[in-house]
């Protein structure tokens, strides 16, 4: 195994994106972050180092903990990055979820008015 790889390939392999190309996008587009500076895709990592990365209105980081240059299993792709984001974040997602509107299966009709009532009273405890 070499003693660094490209993020890139780093970032899919280990399940952060679902291709390399959107890997490659969130570099060029400045969204990866090394010591608060953009990289580029081309960037070649070394295990220790710390990453801040956006990713769909989330701040998440990691720490290289294994170099990998395949795609493998969830599990294995675990064992090569040490999740460093804050628990905020993760709760941020929880909070976004539940602000959702409610979804009607297609088809079902105009809301009764008992759950359009239901739908009044989410929206009003903001």
């Amino acid at each position: 195994m070499s003693d660094s790889i490209r993020i890139d390939k780093w970032l899919w392999a280990v399940r952060i994106y679902k291709t390399r190309s959107l890997a490659t996008e969130a570099c060029k587009s400045g969204r990866i972050k090394l010591n608060e500076h953009s990289i580029k895709p081309s960037h070649w990592i070394k295990v220790g180092e710390i990453y801040k990365i956006s990713k769909n209105g989330f701040n998440l980081t990691f720490q290289v903990s294994g170099l990998i240059a395949k795609r493998v299993s969830a599990s294995e792709a675990a064992k090569h990055k040490i999740d460093l984001t804050p628990p905020e974040e993760y709760s941020k997602k929880r909070d976004i979820l539940e602000l959702a509107p409610p979804v009607r299966p297609r088809g079902s009709g105009r809301p009764t008015k008992k759950e359009r009532r239901e739908m009044d009273q989410l929206w009003d405890l903001e």
